[in-house]
């Protein structure tokens, strides 16, 4: 069952990347413009190179090397010695999330326009738990046969 799961984070995260994360406008009679994972790294090369490199590895690089690290070991094709690599890069893909709550929680305070949650930005974060859930259940499993 975890490696059904961790192999549907394969297909979820690619979801998640291009789901409304939020949707964002000026003044509160207009339409809101939808911001994506991509959309936004897409605004952030053009204006910030070296955010823009950090948000991808921490958003699009770190979470899929973790999914496909974890399947590599679930299914033997790697070896343990990497587990303590992939639970950094778990841990680092959860910064992520936290960078887009506190962007969520500056755009309100300022209060000038109008900002609101998307689904995506609820898929992104169940994905990165998942993940990390998922590493959870598989140390328990594997110290439990252990014993």
């Amino acid at each position: 069952m975890l490696k059904t799961a961790n192999l549907i984070l394969l297909i979820l995260f690619p979801i998640a990347w291009f789901a409304p994360l939020l949707r964002a406008g000026l003044l509160p009679f207009f339409a809101l413009d939808e911001i994506t994972v991509i959309s936004g790294l897409q605004a952030l090369w053009e204006k910030d190179v070296f955010l823009a490199l950090l948000v991808t590895f921490l958003a699009l690089v770190a979470p899929m090397i973790k999914v496909i690290g974890t399947a590599l070991i679930q299914f033997q094709l790697l070896s343990d010695k990497v587990k303590p690599v992939l639970t950094l890069l778990g841990r680092l893909a959860m910064a992520d999330v936290f960078l887009v709550a506190i962007y969520i929680v500056a755009a309100k305070g300022i209060g000038v326009g109008r900002l609101e949650t998307g689904w995506g930005l609820y898929l992104f974060t169940f994905c990165v738990l998942a993940s990390y859930t998922i590493t959870l259940a598989q140390k328990k499993s594997a110290m439990g046969s252990i014993s």
